[in-house]
């Protein structure tokens, strides 16, 4: 089986600018190709999580990645998927979100002599000539063909600005850019990218009269059309300091039923062969194990095997009543946040960062959604007499283990 059918029966292509091209390009490897990340927080995200794993792909059958930071296109948003206008970051907040960015990539990436490089757009963006561009890259852009793109006409109703307006034409002269500095033949992306990579296809065709060409990755949404990635606390974050290893894997264990294959396909390196046997035999006890698979997997991949099987067995001492739970999500309370030794549950809800709110945990204490070591609290009034070691538990799988200060 050849990558580029790997990629196909995994599901991971949406578009594609040139069929017959791309395969025999990643196949040989001899792709060079880029994928475009924009630095808008110091952490990667679930999100990127497609498009890191298709360049580790690509990268294990001889291909080259770049990996273009956006450190000019960041100074203005891209406005595809987006309601709101982004807010705008300093040029020093920019550089250590990049650097924070590659030494999370480096996990996906091997970044050694010639095997991939890492460049950021701010580095030609941010020096060129206003006029210059106009005439040299404006001229060859359409603006009925522009605003015929659904990533502008959904921001059409609420208002465009000029800023956000150009960001096609920054993606497209990346394109050109990496073109003829790199030897950059393709572009990937996810599929709400898919109208800024046709311009940069454009764009060297009509100033180079050469070929290059475009395809887009799947994205990553549950069985519910929503975006993946996202839980009370915000974004599922690949920085062990914003999601814990614990945390990260409790994740992905629990996953939907309709959606743990697909995953499976999209973002593991669990032979194609495999998952589509489980597949035809999934159910009952099975598909714990393919959402066991799924965790320790992804975990494995972002914070190594040491942290994945720490994970694993904290969850199972949870819900399987064997391993230890040394791994579990913890705060520790200072005596002086205790009022005669008790807390309230919404106050204690809060403090654990399992509601955002006294309001938010108030409502899931009256749906009978919290216990304290298994007793269910239905009062919002309820204080809580902490142990040395209380357990926490939201839903029927969140877990917190409180411990008090000496």
């Amino acid at each position: 089986m050849t990558v580029f059918e790997e990629l196909k029966r995994r599901g991971l292509i949406a578009q594609m600018t040139n069929e017959k091209e791309i395969e025999e390009l990643v196949n040989a490897g001899k792709a060079t190709f880029y994928i475009g990340f924009d630095p808008t927080a110091d952490s990667l995200h679930v999100g990127h999580f497609m498009a890191l794993c298709l360049m580790k792909r690509l990268q294990m059958a001889g291909n080259k990645p770049i990996v273009l930071i956006g450190g000019g296109t960041a100074m203005i948003g891209d406005p595809s998927g987006k309601t709101d206008m982004r807010k705008m970051m300093t040029k020093e907040t920019i550089q250590h979100n990049v650097d924070c960015f590659k030494k999370q990539m480096s996990r996906f990436i091997d970044f050694s002599e010639g095997k991939a490089i890492v460049v950021n757009n701010g580095d030609w963006l941010l020096n060129l000539n206003y006029v210059d561009v106009l005439r040299d890259v404006g001229a060859h852009f359409s603006v009925n063909r522009m605003l015929s793109h659904e990533c502008y006409k959904q921001r059409m109703e609420r208002g465009l600005t000029f800023l956000e307006f150009n960001y096609m034409i920054m993606q497209s002269y990346d394109f050109y850019k990496l073109f003829q500095d790199y030897g950059c033949n393709m572009q990937f992306g996810g599929d709400d990218q898919w109208a800024n990579m046709l311009g940069g296809t454009e764009l060297i065709r009509r100033k180079l009269g050469k070929d290059a060409y475009a395809m887009t990755i799947t994205l990553l949404l549950n069985s519910e059309g929503k975006k993946m990635g996202k839980t009370e606390k915000g974004a599922v974050w690949l920085d062990p300091e914003k999601t814990t290893p614990y945390e990260f894997y409790q994740y992905w264990r629990n996953v939907s039923d309709q959606d743990v294959i697909k995953c499976l396909k999209l973002l593991t390196f669990v032979p194609i062969e495999q998952i589509e046997e489980m597949e035809r035999t999934l159910e009952g006890q099975q598909l714990n194990q393919a959402k066991e698979l799924l965790a320790h997997e992804l975990t494995e991949l972002v914070h190594g095997k040491d942290a994945a099987d720490k994970a694993q067995e904290a969850a199972k001492a949870m819900f399987g009543g064997s391993g230890n739970n040394d791994n579990m999500p913890t705060t520790i309370l200072k005596a002086e946040e205790l009022t005669d030794g008790g807390i309230g549950i919404l106050t204690l809800m809060v403090r654990c960062g399992l509601a955002p709110s006294n309001g938010e945990a108030r409502r899931l204490v009256q749906q009978g959604g919290v216990a304290i070591n298994d007793t269910k609290i239905t009062d919002p009034k309820c204080v809580i007499y902490p142990e040395a070691e209380t357990i926490l538990r939201k839903g029927k799988k969140v877990f917190h283990k409180v411990i008090v200060e000496a």
